[in-house]
């Protein structure tokens, strides 16, 4: 079997740090090639079909909002409002930041952002109120992980383009694993705050206080509303709502907050197009690696291999999840999806499981990834900012790692739970 060993080649190539957009286009090409030489004409084709849909005009105007955003001056209020809300609890610092990354992966749907903005505000001021360096990396690092689960996710969008897969009902889906994952972390930061005392100082909690901040942040609360309510309402598309948070985002960064202007915009329109550019050219070299895969017929020699197994939804979801764990130690949210979608998902539908319950379960356990060691990308964005190596983080990274795998258990087993705010809504 021939790709067997350019599968593993490709793996290979990504080990050894080539760009995996090259790394599956290299092999696919290859693949292709070996089979018949005169099937590469189509790879032009398929590259182009690939990246010619309406739903991925969604990506580039997430990545476009959760920019503006950064920019605009939401990340600080929604922090101080968080504050707020935690009030004299154990550990509060540490449930502003998980708080504050649910309020911030309901705007940008991204980690990386979440790490970043939320890292660079709050590491010094846990630092300055006693906080241990590697718990406050660690969590910081761990609660940015939320970001790709609750809606709206650019890992959901880009699954939902690739398996024809309602994005709506993805939306949906994700949050509550969102909710669990930000439960588990603040259980977890009451109890290191109770064992260490600590607690914010000079933290007002009066009704006064409450309505200043919350009069502050309720344009940027109302932003995810606005959004998955449309959604769910159906006033408009996952593409279109992308169109309404841009909107939205640059008529309260620069006519209301006024912390943008044309310098920004300029910066924030470089960043965006620099983001966008990479994901784009990875769903293009992704649709000729489907392409490839489906010609050799691939996802049914799987199922061939797997025997037994992939008929049992138990056994057959337990050896994808710790296959997927092991890969996202290595391979970025984005492209394993690009990679693993089209491999397991006919394995998935072929065992009875509901589409979008396996797309939870993917984006879960591939978000457990950005903070795992070796490339662990949220780490590496929290050490920067907090200028302090990775391995300090370990002690209080892994039970919070331990914390994300049990919810994804509970995703991967409890499908009905996952998936009665779908049906209900859906009816």
């Amino acid at each position: 079997m021939t790709w067997i060993i350019l599968i593993i080649l490709m793996f290979l190539l990504i080990v050894l740090r080539v760009p995996i957009v090259f790394a599956m286009g290299f092999i696919s090409i290859i693949g292709i090639g070996l089979n018949d030489i005169s099937l590469l004409s189509n790879v032009p084709r398929n590259l182009f079909s690939g990246i010619n849909s309406f739903t991925l005009v969604a990506i580039p105007l997430f990545i476009l909002a959760g920019e503006i955003m950064a920019k605009g001056g939401i990340s600080q209020r929604l922090v101080n409002f968080s504050k707020v809300i935690v009030g004299p609890i154990p550990g509060g610092l540490a449930l502003v930041v998980i708080i504050s990354s649910v309020f911030f992966a309901a705007l940008t749907g991204t980690a990386i952002a979440a790490a970043a903005a939320i890292g660079g505000m709050l590491i010094p001021t846990m630092l300055k109120e006693g906080y241990d360096k590697g718990f406050t990396t660690s969590l910081i690092a761990s609660a940015s992980t939320i970001g790709p689960i609750i809606p709206p996710s650019i890992v959901l969008i880009l699954y939902g383009v690739m398996a024809s897969t309602s994005i709506s009902d993805l939306f949906i889906a994700g949050v509550l694993p969102g909710i669990l994952m930000a439960a588990g972390l603040i259980i977890y930061s009451i109890y290191i705050g109770k064992k260490n005392n600590y607690v914010i100082k000079d933290n007002k909690t009066d009704l006064k206080t409450f309505l200043k901040y919350f009069k502050d942040a309720i344009l940027a609360l109302l932003m995810p509303i606005i959004i998955i309510g449309g959604i769910i309402s159906g006033i408009f598309t996952a593409t279109e709502s992308g169109v309404v948070a841009v909107v939205y985002a640059l008529i309260i960064g620069i006519f209301v907050y006024k912390e943008i202007n044309i310098k920004d915009f300029l910066d924030i329109l470089k960043n965006a197009a620099a983001t966008t550019t990479g994901i784009i050219f990875l769903i293009g070299s992704a649709s000729i690696f489907i392409w490839y895969i489906n010609f050799e017929s691939i996802p049914n020699q799987l199922i061939n291999i797997l025997g037994f197994a992939a008929d049992n939804p138990v056994l057959l979801l337990l050896i994808v999840n710790i296959i997927l764990l092991i890969a996202g130690t290595f391979i970025d949210t984005v492209s394993a999806v690009t990679i693993f979608t089209p491999l397991f998902l006919p394995m998935a539908l072929n065992a009875g499981i509901d589409p979008v319950h396996f797309g939870i379960i993917l984006a879960v356990n591939l978000t457990i990834g950005m903070v795992t060691p070796p490339l662990g990308v949220c780490l590496f964005v929290v050490s920067s900012i907090a200028k302090q190596k990775v391995p300090t983080m370990f002690k209080h990274l892994f039970p919070q790692v331990a914390i994300l795998i049990v919810v994804l258990l509970v995703v991967t087993y409890l499908p009905s739970l996952i998936m009665a705010p779908v049906e209900m809504l859906s009816k």
